[in-house]
């Protein structure tokens, strides 16, 4: 059975950018890099929600992105 191990995460604020020209939404995104894996995700959205009002777009979501190395 193969084992996978957490190396590395991303938090990822995604801002609304407003429309476009065809009325579709733009989404633009910050990203934090090395963050500590064991990081909780209460702590990293009540980051977010501190960072919001700094950002010029209002805040949509916030994402994080976990990377895994996979060993059997």
């Amino acid at each position: 059975m193969a084992n996978g191990t957490l190396v590395s995460s991303t938090f990822v604020m995604v801002l609304d950018g407003g429309l476009d020209t065809d009325g579709k939404q733009i989404l633009k995104k910050k990203s934090f890099r090395n963050i500590k894996a064991g990081a909780a995700h209460d702590a990293l959205y009540t980051v977010a929600s501190n960072l919001a009002p700094l950002q010029q777009h209002p805040l949509l979501s916030v994402e994080r992105d976990d990377a895994t190395t996979i060993q059997n």
